[in-house]
């Protein structure tokens, strides 16, 4: 059977300019990716620390969040106390208990939306000055962009080995 081929090698993507393609390709890989690295995940390996290293619920929570608050400095905007909140539980688990597809379901949504934005983006704005957090750190609207991706894809990876590491019995 012949190997899928990854979002980047199936072309360009419609409506988005091509400085911002492997970024969109990105986030379309990681979603990919997850979708299949969590299929029949056991919801109670969910907050399973290996090693005392992250937990695969700390890394879904963390890649909806991140794209969330990356993309909303993106457009100039400050962090709302919801996505304040959010961050804060990272790496909890709700009173009522996650499930894996809630999660999942949080992640496909967030790269929905990241989508979407990329899709608006103006090429003539991804060199503007954005700050970030509180201390207003330097950054541009391309640089944000690009660093969502690429903490996108890191983090997809720590989750594909603790997902291994503790559907196997830990380390």
């Amino acid at each position: 059977m012949a190997q899928k081929l990854e979002v980047w090698q199936r072309g360009p993507l419609p409506d988005i300019i091509p400085v911002l393609q492997p970024v969109a390709h990105a986030l379309l890989q990681a979603r990919e990716e997850i979708n299949v690295y969590m299929f029949e995940f056991p919801v109670e390996l969910l907050w399973n620390r290996p090693a005392g290293m992250a937990s695969t619920g700390f890394h879904l929570q963390h890649l909806s969040g991140v794209l969330d608050r990356v993309f909303t400095y993106a457009r100039n905007e400050k962090l709302s106390e919801f996505q304040f909140e959010e961050l804060a539980e990272e790496g909890k688990d709700r009173p009522e208990g996650y499930t894996v597809s809630d999660l999942v379901n949080r992640f496909n949504k967030q790269v929905d939306i990241a989508i979407e934005q990329i899709k608006v983006t103006d090429g003539s704005t991804l060199d503007n000055f954005r700050g970030i957090g509180r201390a207003g750190l330097p950054s541009t609207v391309i640089g944000l962009l690009v660093h969502a991706a690429e903490h996108t894809m890191r983090h997809v990876g720590q989750l594909m080995v603790t997902v291994a590491v503790v559907k196997n019995g830990g380390i």
